[in-house]
């Protein structure tokens, strides 16, 4: 699913810059904000390289592990070495606003995916509705009997202020709040080692209180089974 995700957005930035497959090898950056070590991010990298030998054009690819500037940088390097296209993330909501008009305004088209940020001008977004996706998640709970009224969730995310784990929180909001259901954000970061031990501390702190666990990211959620192991908990024991 990633990967054809990936491949949507190659097509979509190919599109937008009246690229064809026949035409001589054209050069287009793909730009993260995630980190290489997040597996997810894997598939993701697959669809790029799978694109660029299919047809012949060259992708720059880079990660930028919730570096803001460092992404940033990144794009107005593509620009500045006459990128024909650009297909970035958003770090933070808000922060690509700049670069992506000094993308457009030098006639490159920019392509987001991943994470849908609203506020910059790009020529399309490629990507699930987070917003709903959170919602969704919150949703699941309450109708399962999962949480209640008064409850406590946990939701520990990679990059806290991050777009994508802004986006899903606000969706769950929209189902806790009426309910008076409580929740926190915690800090994993990107380091597989210290996203298990810093769950793993929080999970031992808190276990009497947290009913549930949401993970708003891909490396928290793929941590659980090794967290819940050396938490010493059984699977069912807090539903996530």
């Amino acid at each position: 699913m990633l990967r054809r995700t990936f491949l949507g957005v190659c097509a979509t930035l190919a599109l937008t810059a009246g690229t064809s497959f026949a035409q001589e090898n054209q050069t287009f950056y793909w730009i993260s904000h995630g980190g290489p070590a997040d597996p997810v991010w894997t598939y993701f990298l697959q669809g790029a390289e799978d694109w660029a030998e299919d047809t012949g054009h060259t992708v720059n690819t880079s990660f930028h592990s919730g570096d803001v500037p460092s992404q940033q940088e990144a794009v107005r390097a593509a620009i500045a070495a006459g990128a024909n296209g650009i297909c970035s993330t958003s770090p933070d909501p808000g922060s690509m606003v700049d670069v992506v008009a000094e993308a457009r305004a030098a006639g490159i088209p920019v392509v987001n995916f991943n994470t849908p940020d609203s506020a910059p001008d790009w020529n399309a977004y490629v990507g699930g509705d987070l917003l709903s996706v959170g919602k969704s998640w919150a949703q699941y709970l309450v109708d399962n009997g999962h949480v209640k009224e008064g409850d406590f969730v946990w939701m520990p995310v990679e990059v806290p202020g991050a777009s994508y784990g802004v986006e899903e929180e606000k969706g769950i909001a929209t189902v806790f709040e009426p309910l008076g259901i409580t929740w926190e954000v915690t800090d994993a970061t990107l380091d597989q080692a210290e996203v298990i031990q810093r769950m793993t501390d929080y999970i031992t702190a808190n276990r009497d209180r947290i009913s549930a666990m949401i993970g708003l990211g891909d490396m928290v959620t793929g941590s659980v089974v090794r967290v819940w192991n050396q938490a010493g908990l059984e699977p069912g024991d807090i539903p996530v």
